[in-house]
């Protein structure tokens, strides 16, 4: 399949031939969470052209950065994931997501806040400097969807899905509980005592939690 080329001779234009197509970079951002079908991808993007998801994943495959695979009995079904090369634009993806949320107070009418931007956001706002030794894990119930985060030496692995053994449950019980916490206008304490928030687990890692999210 033809890709628009730049004709320089350059790192940033070779990417941007790969990737820089629209909706492109939110189709890796969404298989950073693991192998989806397509219609997970369909859901997790719903203001994409059927046509054009289609397309951005042949072109995705061609760039040796995705790969479909079928899953075995009794699932049947056919994912797509990233391959090493394709997983290598995370810290790309996140350094980018850091630079667009300077602009962001609240979602513009008829933006959608789906899981796979909440876990975004929580690779992009993760301090890694401030993480923990050992291991330390949570589940960020949303309403809807749950995002589970496991912090191990350091490294963060987000997922979309309930946690298999939490350190703690946050379980949201306002809209805007969990970005009052990512951006200090709400204290843990003040979260749990005005009842935006339910936790389950140890109450004193909310506040490591907000240690190690945190909005700018």
């Amino acid at each position: 399949m033809a890709t628009r080329e730049y004709g320089q001779f350059c790192g940033l234009a070779r990417a941007m031939e790969m990737v820089g197509e629209r909706w492109a970079m939110l189709i890796v951002r969404n298989l950073l969470n693991g192998p989806q079908r397509y219609t997970d991808l369909r859901n997790g993007l719903p203001a994409i052209p059927t046509n054009v998801l289609s397309t951005r994943l042949k072109q995705l495959e061609e760039a040796g950065l995705a790969t479909r695979r079928a899953l075995s009995h009794p699932a049947r079904a056919v994912v797509y994931e990233l391959t090493d090369y394709g997983r290598d634009l995370e810290p790309a993806l996140i350094a980018l997501g850091r630079w667009g949320a300077r602009t962001m107070t609240a979602p513009r009418p008829g933006e959608a806040i789906t899981a796979e931007s909440v876990a975004m956001s929580f690779r992009t706002t993760y301090r890694s400097e401030v993480a923990p030794g050992g291991a330390i894990g949570f589940e960020v119930r949303m309403g809807d969807f749950s995002i589970r985060l496991q912090v191990t030496d350091g490294e963060l692995a987000v997922g979309i899905g309930v946690h298999p053994a939490p350190d703690l449950v946050i379980e949201r019980l306002t809209d805007k509980a969990i970005m009052e916490l990512m951006n200090g206008s709400k204290t843990p304490v003040e979260a749990v005592s005005e009842g935006t928030v339910r936790l389950e687990g140890d109450p004193a890692l909310l506040s490591r939690f907000t240690e190690m999210f945190r909005f700018s």
